[in-house]
């Protein structure tokens, strides 16, 4: 922001310095050099008065700007760089061929340059799997490919969906994400060790069930894993796998399909009804007074009425309600009559 407010500072001077000048044939000398250095200062103190609204609308164009830059696809801009490059040497030779007529100026050679840059570059744009090939090699593109994150990996379940065949396409893993799981199995911290080999174990009995390709590309200009798994989905066409909500959120805003495990294996829960009969073990006391709290075996928590008296036991209780919640399903029950009796 220190740059927007000197250039702020510095426009209204250069602006009360124009006033002045153009003063200065009205007005003698003496006169007119007093006028111009007072328009000179009112200029940069309007210039001061304007800094939070200058910060403003350049922290807003900034911000779009930096969102613009960071969509763009490197193939894309090669493909324009081409486009330029042909459109330039064209406006050479037609400016050549321009300068036998009779009515012709330096403007012609412009309007001709700014046409041939227009077309060629909007052109080659269009059709940056072809031009961009000049400085990109090109990535294997088959439809239905999904791409696989470490997340996802390191999760396991999706040895399961493989073998039951609900992943059609290529299992594509690429490099920087083996070297980013790698980097955990190699890393001093035990926790981060433990995952690092788990998603190698994962791969291996993975690469058992299914073919797996390991796609040997990488860009040094994008900061992280997501961002480069987002940039490779668009130039490939495959979907990202991932357990990842938010690399979901951004890859969808980039117009990435996804697939996340989580959501599958939450849709594929059984659903519960009110009135149904389960059976579980009260772990521990819930936010209400005599709340017991147990679990299902796939994690869903059961908020059970007056159960903190069964810590500990297996109860049967009767299923009351059934919320759906931005972590998960919550179950709220009451004890069974029986056991209320007890």
């Amino acid at each position: 922001m220190l740059a927007i407010r000197l250039l702020t500072l510095l426009f209204g001077l250069l602006a009360g310095l124009g006033a002045g000048r153009a003063l200065e044939s009205t007005q003698p000398a003496e006169l007119s050099r007093v006028n111009t250095l007072s328009l000179m200062l009112a200029g940069t103190l309007i210039a001061l008065l304007l800094i939070p609204r200058a910060e403003r609308l350049g922290g807003q164009f900034i911000g779009r700007f930096g969102r613009w830059y960071a969509g763009l696809s490197p193939r894309k801009v090669a493909a324009a760089t081409f486009g330029m490059i042909i459109a330039l040497l064209l406006s050479v030779l037609v400016g050549s061929l321009l300068q036998s007529l009779p009515f012709y100026n330096w403007i012609w050679s412009l309007g001709v340059t700014a046409l041939l840059a227009v077309f060629f570059v909007t052109y080659a744009s269009g059709h940056a799997d072809a031009f961009g090939l000049l400085a990109f090699p090109q990535v294997r593109r088959k439809p239905g490919s999904k791409l696989l994150d470490s997340s996802v990996i390191i999760d396991g379940r999706v040895i399961d969906l493989t073998r039951a065949g609900l992943l059609e396409g290529d299992l594509v893993v690429p490099a920087f994400i083996l070297r980013e799981l790698q980097a955990l199995s190699d890393s001093a911290d035990p926790q981060k060790r433990t995952r690092g080999k788990r998603g190698l174990s994962v791969l291996e009995e993975l690469r058992e069930i299914r073919p797996i390709r390991v796609e040997d590309w990488d860009d040094a200009a994008l900061p992280g894993a997501d961002d480069k798994l987002i940039r490779l989905a668009r130039e490939t066409g495959a979907k990202i796998v991932t357990n990842d909500g938010n690399l979901g959120k951004i890859a969808k805003l980039h117009s990435v399909s996804t697939i996340n495990i989580h959501e599958i294996a939450v849709a594929l829960r059984p659903q519960v009804q009110a009135g149904d009969l389960l059976t579980v073990t009260i772990s521990k006391g819930g936010q209400q007074q005599g709340q017991g709290v147990g679990y299902m075996d796939d994690g869903t928590m059961i908020v059970v009425e007056d159960g903190m008296k069964h810590r500990g036991k297996p109860v049967r209780v009767t299923v009351v309600n059934n919320v759906q919640t931005s972590v998960g399903r919550m179950i709220f029950a009451r004890l069974e009559k029986e056991d209320m009796a007890v």
